[in-house]
């Protein structure tokens, strides 16, 4: 396989870790739901995929949650604890800055929201040090859509080979497989790290 041109991070359990279960708990405790009523409603009435499309302003969306929830708290206090459910992933938060410094951009691609995504940025400094960034809420479509991808090859300049992309998920890694990227479906630290440098990269890395 070539070198690659570009490489594309996926962002949530590839360089920090999340958890919605801590964040439907402290929504539960200040609502008329219990949590994994939350949960529910976030995943089947597609509440948090309408708003990760940007089908929902942030306004919108905590109108829709307050209503279907009873939330009695402020919108201030439901962005703190929506926003704050990341942790970082330490092995691999410094990896795109050492692929960068070798003279490789590097790119974020990312089912998200704004709330996640200005907390992150607002939060992680290592988040404002990429080339450039593919979020799901800016471009009304989320991954695996093959629409979306096509964005990364618009906005990175690269596509085919050129491209080395990192998803913890397999129907994302299929698309982007599918479009002849080159591809590591990430699992642990460690086996990514060796991927990586099979890849040509990471050589400063020992």
């Amino acid at each position: 396989m070539p070198n690659p041109k570009v490489v594309v991070f996926d962002l949530g359990r590839v360089l920090l870790d999340f958890d919605y279960r801590k964040l439907e708990k402290k929504l539960a405790e200040h609502s008329n739901l219990p949590a994994d009523e939350i949960a529910r409603l976030f995943q089947q009435a597609s509440l948090l995929g309408r708003y990760e499309r940007g089908f929902l302003t942030s306004a919108q969306f905590f109108a829709e949650f307050k209503t279907a929830t009873g939330y009695r708290g402020s919108l201030a206090g439901f962005q703190e604890m929506f926003a704050d459910i990341f942790t970082p992933i330490p092995a691999m938060i410094g990896l795109p800055a050492a692929i960068r410094a070798q003279g490789v951009p590097v790119f974020i691609f990312s089912n998200t929201n704004e709330l996640a995504a200005t907390h992150v940025r607002d939060r992680y400094p290592f988040f404002n040090h990429f080339d450039g960034y593919v979020l799901s809420y800016e471009h009304g479509a989320m991954k695996p859509d093959d629409s979306l991808y096509q964005v990364v090859e618009d906005a990175t300049g690269h596509r085919g080979q050129e491209v080395l992309y990192l998803d913890d998920m397999a129907e994302n890694i299929e698309t982007g497989a599918r479009r002849g990227w080159q591809v590591i479906q990430h699992k642990t630290p460690e086996a990514t790290i060796e991927a990586l440098k099979s890849a040509g990269l990471l050589r400063q890395i020992q």
